[in-house]
């Protein structure tokens, strides 16, 4: 059964996962390259030296090889670049490498089964110890007194301490050229520090004036690193440019004396971008590495949770899964910081939102009012214009129109009634108080001014008629004052 532990697939790749590195101090515990203590490869393949991401598979550049020299011959063009071949492996180097397996694996399995050291009942007990020395991985394996001991190694089949996650498959081709070097040094010393290193670095690649060094990206690493990816413009006499493929510029970061002077910069590690070819990809999954059991890696093919994405990847012994564990906590720490600048950025958006609206609102407030007071000059403009003109027969029906409209707004029982409502709760709003801002009403000029005038025609509605019951009660007065004469005169008459 297969493992991931912490996802570590988003940064696996980046040093030490794939690909042959330069490491010079104490780097990871695990790679892809061949370890030292054994002579078979770590996938089991006889044909391949190591894997790698810039080398390919079962393919290595010369380590003596450069760009044309020293990357600053004259005459340097184009095809300066694509001298480098990969040397092929001869055939008795692999009748070589099966025959060192072959004894390698004889010697594993008499010192686990039947050492013969000693040739009495403690055999058995060294061959128990061989076997828990096997699964811990370390230790040797005594199995004969006239033979070397075998290396117990974490690479062994027999390693207890190995599970199989996933690493992203990267996406970038040979000809951008990108190689990733891992400084031993902060990210703020780098980004200080950053065109004093491309200088040291072009120093160290030749010096060419038609060569230079550019920054791809810088982030940070676990334990204080920083991983600073880096590729090599070379420009031809006609003005023109071209990257220097990632192989090529990789093969001669190998080189001793190149190496040594990225030691002095700080590099620790070296690895080349470049993507796996359909043909590496399928020798890659059909051959298991070397220690994992071929059941265990054919079910975390079937487990791997996006294939076109994601390839398995060993990890052996905790030093591996510790450093898987610290990229993981990295990267986590670099999505949260992202998150958090996404966060910041929509909040920001949200006010500029709110500020929008609000200057919206206001806008259109604005343009109310100025369309009201183009209509009051247009207005006054047409009516200057038709003064001495006889009305029109458009202009009657207009005004048999604007009449209509006036009766209906002037209608007891329809927008009357409702300005008299909304001023009945505007005065109630005054009378209690406190409400908030925002629920308040807000009457606009044009209609604060027709309120005004209905009710001005309503007072002087009101006027006139407690005018018409005083005229009323005078001409009652009056009726009363000669009735009351009249029955005087006439009852002193009879008198």
């Amino acid at each position: 059964m297969a493992f991931n532990f912490g996802g570590a697939s988003s940064n696996a790749s980046a040093f030490g996962g794939f690909g042959s590195t330069t490491s010079a101090g104490a780097g990871t515990n695990f790679n892809f390259s061949t370890p030292s203590n054994t002579g078979a490869s770590l996938f089991g393949n006889t044909q391949n030296k190591g894997f790698g991401f810039s080398s390919g598979l079962g393919s290595s550049a010369p380590a003596g090889t450069g760009f044309g020299g020293a990357l600053g011959g004259t005459g340097l063009g184009f095809g300066g670049f694509a001298g480098i071949q990969p040397t092929q492996n001869q055939q008795g180097g692999l009748f070589n490498q099966q025959a060192s397996q072959s004894s390698q694996l004889f010697n594993t399995a008499s010192a686990l089964s039947a050492p013969s050291v000693l040739n009495d009942e403690r055999d058995s007990i060294l061959a128990r110890w061989n076997q828990l020395q096997a699964f811990w991985g370390a230790g040797k394996g005594y199995f004969s007194s006239s033979t070397p001991p075998v290396e117990f190694s974490q690479e062994n089949p027999f390693c207890r301490f190995k599970a199989v996650g996933y690493s992203c498959v990267p996406d970038v081709k040979d000809e951008d050229g990108l190689v990733a070097l891992a400084l031993n040094k902060k990210e703020v010393d780098v980004r200080s520090q950053q065109q004093q290193l491309v200088e040291s670095l072009h120093k160290v690649l030749g010096g060419n004036p038609t060569l230079s060094v550019n920054v791809e990206g810088v982030r940070a690493l676990p334990d204080d690193q920083t991983e600073m990816i880096v590729y090599l413009v070379e420009r031809s006499p006609n003005g023109t440019s071209k990257r220097v493929p990632a192989s090529t510029l990789y093969s001669y970061m190998e080189q001793l004396n190149v190496k040594s002077a990225l030691q002095q910069l700080g590099v620790i590690m070296a690895v080349s971008r470049t993507a796996l070819t359909p043909a590496q990809l399928k020798q890659l999954l059909q051959n298991p590495p070397a220690g994992v059991d071929p059941i265990i890696w054919e079910q975390a093919k079937v487990d791997n949770p996006d294939p076109e994405k994601l390839i398995p990847v060993p990890m052996v012994g905790f030093r591996e899964l510790l450093r898987r564990l610290k990229i993981q906590d990295q990267m986590t720490k670099q999505h949260q910081t992202r998150v958090d600048i996404i966060s910041n950025d929509i909040s920001e958006l949200q006010r500029n939102q709110a500020t929008t609206a609000a200057k919206i609102t206001q806008y259109k407030r604005k343009l109310m009012d100025l369309s009201h007071r183009v209509l009051q000059v247009l207005i006054k403009q047409e009516v200057q214009r038709k003064s001495g003109y006889a009305i029109q027969l458009d202009e009657e029906h207009l005004r048999v129109q604007l009449e209509t409209i006036q009766s209906e707004l002037n209608a007891p029982t329809q927008f009357k009634g409702r300005l008299n409502e909304l001023m009945s709760q505007i005065r109630m709003q005054n009378h209690f108080g406190a409400v908030r801002s925002e629920e308040r009403y807000r009457v606009d000029a044009d209609l604060l001014r027709e309120i005004k005038q209905h009710l001005k025609q309503q007072q002087q509605g009101l006027s006139h008629l407690i005018s018409v019951i005083k005229d009323d009660l005078d001409d009652i007065k009056t009726v009363e004052d000669g009735l009351h004469d009249g029955v005087h005169g006439r009852s002193s008459k009879l008198s």
